[in-house]
């Protein structure tokens, strides 16, 4: 297993303590894991314990997951370019409390889907919010990077199209503090293909084109229940759903996505240790 250069792992629960996502990344052979720091669909909560934060690095250090593959992904109410300055200044005030939280327990990143310009702003108007909350953001707390998700085009969300994520890119004035994670349900519900090999080279050729794979810095390996651009965000475990085995084997032994974490978002946590396993079994 030394060899492999792939990171796998999945979005574990840190229910009773952010400190017990490792265990439950342990459980299931994981090389690499996600969590939410707080509760995700709460805007406030209780700081973190100094106890709870010592136990946690002390942990991670004992697992054998470096802190380079966890992926901490923020609360899905925030809305960094939201056309209304007060809701803007909460969930930027929320969004520096998640990314204070990743850099006391010794992690460098946190995953946010961009946000949304709800109908009532420009989608360059959005982007442009998006982009200062960062910059500020990256101004109150050092060294974690902010990773954009792609997202499934549903509704009025930036970041379906690689286009949009790479005008965020250009506006951040800290270059090494961004960077980008590919979610492959998301991708393929947006409209690029992945099913054929030349769907596969076509997205990511597109992909370097507008964000380029330097700013690469986690993948959410997801397979689809719906197919080629549905903007239907519909999870589901690999190999049952629009995917197909060879999208699988072509990522698995695509060395661009090396080294980084790929996070499972999959539907049943039962069979994750299967899916991580029978993910390895089609490296080459």
């Amino acid at each position: 297993m030394s060899k492999i250069n792939k990171f796998i792992g999945a979005h574990v629960s840190a229910q009773g303590g952010v400190s017990n996502a490792i265990e439950n990344a342990k459980n299931i052979n994981a090389r690499a894991f996600a969590i939410f720091t707080k509760n995700q669909r709460r805007w406030d909560s209780k700081p973190l314990e100094e106890e709870e934060i010592l136990k946690f690095k002390k942990l991670l250090k004992e697992s054998g997951i470096f802190p380079d593959y966890v992926l901490p992904h923020n609360s899905y109410l925030h809305n960094l370019g939201s056309p209304d300055p007060e809701k803007r200044e909460k969930s930027f005030n929320a969004f520096v409390d998640e990314m204070e939280r990743c850099n006391l327990l010794g992690l460098n990143k946190i995953n946010m889907h961009p946000g949304s310009h709800l109908n009532e702003i420009s989608v360059d108007e959005c982007i442009k919010f998006i982009a200062d909350g960062i910059n500020k953001a990256h101004k109150k707390v050092p060294n974690v990077v902010v990773v954009l998700e792609n997202t499934a085009g549903q509704g009025s969300n930036i970041g379906s199209k690689f286009s949009e994520i790479g005008k965020i890119i250009e506006l951040i004035e800290d270059k090494s503090r961004i960077g980008v994670c590919i979610d492959t349900c998301h991708t393929l519900a947006s409209g690029y293909e992945l099913k054929d090999e030349e769907g596969y080279n076509k997205t990511f050729d597109e992909f370097e084109k507008y964000i380029g794979f330097k700013y690469l810095k986690g993948v959410h390996l997801n397979d689809s229940m719906f197919d080629t651009g549905s903007k239907k965000d519909r999870h589901q475990s690999i190999g049952k759903g629009k995917l197909g085995e060879e999208f699988f084997i072509r990522f698995m032994n695509d060395s661009r996505f090396d080294n980084i974490p790929i996070i499972l978002e999959t539907i049943d946590n039962t069979i994750w240790k299967e899916e991580i396993e029978y993910l390895y079994s089609l490296i080459k």
